[in-house]
């Protein structure tokens, strides 16, 4: 792969951000510096951490990075929680969202499954 855009669960990473940016912006004012501001920061920062993780060389360090990826893809998932809880998103919104997230999770598992089995073979 040449660029981390290249790879399918960066491209899921991005695609869940720009959900999680329309739907936050219809959170009341007074969550501006709150909720939206967490929830967005976590879901940019899974995304951000695929594309570090692309760029380290060696496996420890691009696993390290992964496992913090999926770390803030369960941290956007409590923030979901939280925004459906609250009335902010509606059930549709939260269920599919927090599949997807799951899967991204999921997904992120597999790679670094995979990236181990390189560095062992």
């Amino acid at each position: 792969m040449r660029s981390f855009r290249d790879l399918e669960i960066w491209k899921e990473a991005h695609a869940l951000r720009l959900k999680i940016y329309k739907v936050s912006s219809s959170f009341p004012k007074e969550e501006k510096y709150n909720l939206s501001s967490q929830i967005r920061g976590s879901s940019s920062s899974v995304a951000d951490q695929i594309a570090e993780a692309h760029g380290r060389y060696f496996y420890a360090d691009k696993s390290r990075v992964l496992f913090q990826a999926r770390g803030e893809a369960e941290e956007t998932r409590s923030q979901l929680s939280l925004s459906f809880d609250l009335g902010y998103i509606s059930k549709e919104d939260f269920e599919h969202l927090d599949n997807r997230y799951n899967n991204l999770c999921m997904r992120i598992n597999k790679y670094i499954s995979s990236l181990k089995k390189k560095k062992t073979d």
